[in-house]
């Protein structure tokens, strides 16, 4: 009765059609039946998907072949020809990777012209179209997926993000020193001995090149001249007072920290891997931010302990690394590019 009724209406749109101008585009006016969203399972073990009278029974099969889409389609009751329906199955993978799926008749079912490979993780949308209707399927099956509340993630502290490729890295672990370059370290002492009239700084105050240290009274001239700073730094050392005779000795030391070595010990067993130029993160032996330099050269003088001493120059305009302080460091001795990563907290 119902599928006479069908014939009917169609008999009397066409009828207007003819009459009034070109014919109609049927399947794009008629609603779709609403989707019943079950894991209900067919006699081939497959999930039906139903819509009105019909159904189709889509499985993933693997005996004796790689896994691929079979698919049964019936009105409810009787089955329908394969070759009468147009079939076709999206999967939609993690990072929105797609996979299509088209299907050809093959006996009494349709089958996958595609292999379905793992993982059987996916959203998986449906689309069938038969005597002029079509039909649309949507459902999840994440195989190996576990779900995880947004609670409780944030309870727990834990965050996602995409494995992929990444630049796998060997470093190599050192200990050292920070210690001032030569090249910025001044020993001042007066140019002509006599008596000392004025001294204008103190131990650890910060001096500019060019700035008065002290002036002092030549003893053969009687003149006075002044001592000034020969470049930009700390003062380190002061043993220079008022009243004092020069006496030739040194009376003032001047570092500037702006820019540091780290010294650093590479083992025997270490020393084929380093060479000038290999790329080191430094970091105070407390803790601390680390700074990043490159070896400038290797001493060619084993120590006591059959080390040999790496330097690296160190821009420390923060003065966060002072002179004497303890450090370690990684050296990036290899490095290799691999197509998928997992970083190691995450295993």
């Amino acid at each position: 009765m119902i599928r006479l009724t069908q014939m009917f209406c169609l008999l009397v749109l066409g009828t207007l059609a003819a009459c009034d101008g070109p014919p109609t585009d049927l399947s794009s006016r008629m609603e779709e039946a609403p989707v019943e969203e079950t894991d209900e399972r067919g006699p081939n073990n497959g999930r039906l998907l139903r819509n009105g009278d019909f159904v189709v029974e889509l499985a993933i099969f693997e005996t004796g072949v790689p896994p691929e889409f079979r698919a049964w389609v019936t009105d409810g009751v009787e089955p329908i020809a394969p070759r009468s329906v147009n079939l076709s199955v999206r999967l939609t993978r993690l990072g929105n990777q797609i996979d299509e799926h088209r299907f050809s008749p093959q006996g009494n079912f349709l089958q996958g012209t595609a292999v379905v490979y793992e993982p059987h993780s996916f959203v998986v949308t449906i689309d069938a179209a038969h005597a002029g209707r079509s039909y649309h399927w949507e459902y999840e099956t994440f195989e190996g997926r576990t779900r995880i509340s947004a609670e409780m993630a944030e309870a727990f502290g834990l965050e996602t993000s995409v494995a992929g490729p990444a630049i796998i890295e060997k470093t190599i672990s050192v200990y050292g020193s920070i210690v001032p370059g030569t090249d910025r370290v001044r020993e001042v002492s007066a140019r002509f001995d006599g008596a000392i009239q004025l001294v204008n700084v103190m131990l650890g105050d910060t001096v500019t090149q060019g700035e008065t240290l002290a002036m002092i009274e030549s003893n053969e001239s009687l003149q006075t001249y002044t001592i000034t700073a020969p470049i930009d730094g700390v003062i380190t050392e002061h043993v220079a007072h008022a009243g004092e005779q020069t006496s030739g000795r040194r009376l003032f030391t001047i570092v500037d920290t702006s820019v540091v070595w780290a010294d650093l010990a590479i083992f025997p067993g270490d020393r084929s891997e380093v060479g000038v130029g290999t790329r080191v993160a430094v970091t105070p032996a407390t803790g601390g931010r680390s700074l990043e330099g490159t070896i400038s050269n290797i001493n060619v003088l084993a120590t006591s302990n059959q080390a040999v001493t790496a330097r690296v120059v160190l821009d420390n305009d923060d003065g966060s690394l002072a002179p004497g302080t303890y450090v370690t460091a990684q050296m990036l001795v290899a490095e290799q590019l691999v197509p998928l990563a997992v970083r190691r907290s995450a295993l």
